[in-house]
């Protein structure tokens, strides 16, 4: 999997979606030959109220007290379930022309059942026009490009999410309840890559909070 995108995977899970990434669309011609249009970077779906409880002590508490809520940035509304069509990118933030395709996000939209067959042609008609919209079902589907500051010359009606800020929202998530995740086996590869240099940094800081200035007992 591309870094950025299992970056992506990796603040999205932390927020509450469950996802597929890289998913590819395929197109069949007679003779079933067939040729891949496009991989989908990230496709994401969070059910209303979702969130997590990380459970510590006698009380059984949830982590920090408090009820989840997801990364504001991301404009999703915690009480409605929520589909994401993503675009990664390490340069503008922005999508392909490829995954701008109706046909392409109709695949999408029809392959997950996110609404019924009859309405995938209008429902990604206002999805391309206005970057969100709103299944007959009553979810949400919008589209969400990660990457670098917007590109002027490619703008959209989506949202924007900036790589630097999903990898600070990580490091800050980590740092935040590191008492408990400290002590978790974190199979996901970038939360594990982020937690061992959260542990070094823990690390240096203990060693040289320890460290006195020795006196060489001049004046």
């Amino acid at each position: 999997m591309d870094t950025s995108v299992a970056l992506v995977q990796a603040y999205l899970h932390v927020n509450g979606y469950f996802t597929v990434a890289e998913y590819p669309v395929l197109e069949v011609f007679h003779g079933e030959h067939a040729r891949t249009v496009t991989d989908l970077d990230i496709l994401a779906f969070r059910f209303p109220g979702a969130g997590h409880e990380i459970i510590h002590g006698t009380t059984r508490q949830p982590l920090g007290g408090r009820p989840f809520a997801p990364d504001p940035i991301l404009g999703c509304r915690a009480d409605r379930a929520d589909m994401i069509v993503g675009e990664v990118k390490e340069s503008a933030a922005r999508f392909n022309d490829a995954t701008r395709d109706p046909g392409v996000l109709g695949v999408a939209l029809a392959r997950f059942g996110c609404c019924p067959p009859e309405h995938v042609e209008s429902l990604t008609r206002r999805l391309l026009r206005r970057g969100h919209a709103v299944t007959p079902l009553g979810h949400a589907v919008r589209m969400v490009a990660f990457g670098d500051t917007p590109d002027p010359k490619r703008q959209g009606a989506w949202t924007t999410v900036p790589i630097g800020h999903v990898v600070e929202f990580l490091r800050h998530y980590l740092r935040t309840h590191w008492q408990v995740l400290r002590h978790a086996q974190l199979r996901d590869p970038v939360l594990g890559v982020l937690a061992l240099i959260e542990k070094w940094d823990a690390k240096r800081t203990a060693t040289s909070d320890e460290v006195e200035p020795q006196s060489n007992g001049k004046v």
